[in-house]
């Protein structure tokens, strides 16, 4: 295996994730080790490039067996370091689609490296781009770390279109008022959109209130109804009286 090319190692790399975990973790160490003559067949952050971009479906993988290959990449700290780990997310939130372990492995990231929350809310927002939403298990798994992450994931979470982060907040009714309690502040608030805010409760829904336009016309309609109805009732009376 060491003497094999990148491009043979990775056609094969999915039957490797297959093998058993002892098996896999033998061959990981040979592919990270490589040959004296050319150094590692792939670096760290390729193999997790390779491991994510595995589709078990299409390659009759069982969805574990990825999950127990990530797993045996993030018990090896020393070699997959917290940059390691930075440089393939950063190319994993380009992929089309997105790797289904995608936020699981994010959130793995972050237990493991705390320090790179900055980097992840920045990965975070890239997703808001990306319209996550439209992947409900991805969308599920970023609403997790957003609470895994809170209060630095506030600003990636107002960042939602209105629906969206209704959509949150009714899932995850934890993050509300917090929420809200960030989104209070003048130099927050003055950011957000009206329709964002009216989610929060910190507005009223225009739509729901007739305009001043509409309420004026009310109040002038009733009005006449009410004369009319007193002429009429006049001339009732009148006609009584004269008969």
């Amino acid at each position: 295996m060491a003497h094999l090319p990148k491009d043979e190692i990775l056609s094969v790399f999915p039957n490797i994730v297959n093998l058993p975990v002892d098996k896999f973790q033998v061959a990981l160490s040979r592919i990270l080790q490589g040959s004296p003559q050319h150094g590692p067949i792939l670096d760290p952050s390729e193999i997790l490039i390779a491991i994510h971009v595995i589709d078990p479906e299409k390659e009759g993988i069982p969805l574990k067996k990825v999950m127990d290959a990530c797993a045996a990449c993030f018990e090896q700290r020393t070699t997959f370091t917290q940059q390691v780990l930075a440089k393939a997310l950063n190319q994993l939130v380009e992929q089309i689609p997105l790797p289904l372990l995608f936020m699981r492995t994010v959130m793995q990231a972050i237990s493991a490296f705390p320090a790179l929350v900055d980097f992840v809310m920045e990965i975070m927002s890239r997703l808001v781009s990306k319209q996550i939403w439209k992947y409900p298990k991805l969308w599920v798994g970023f609403l997790k770390c957003a609470i895994l992450t809170k209060p630095q994931s506030y600003g990636v979470l107002l960042q939602l279109p209105a629906p969206q982060l209704e959509n949150a907040l009714n899932k995850n009714p934890v993050l509300k008022a917090p929420l809200v309690e960030h989104a209070s502040q003048p130099n927050v608030r003055s950011t957000l959109p009206r329709s964002s805010l009216v989610v929060l409760g910190l507005a009223e829904d225009q739509q729901q209130q007739p305009a001043p336009e509409a309420q004026s016309s009310q109040n002038q309609a009733a009005e006449t109804s009410s004369s009319a109805a007193e002429a009429t009732t006049e001339v009732t009376q009148e006609s009584s009286a004269a008969s």
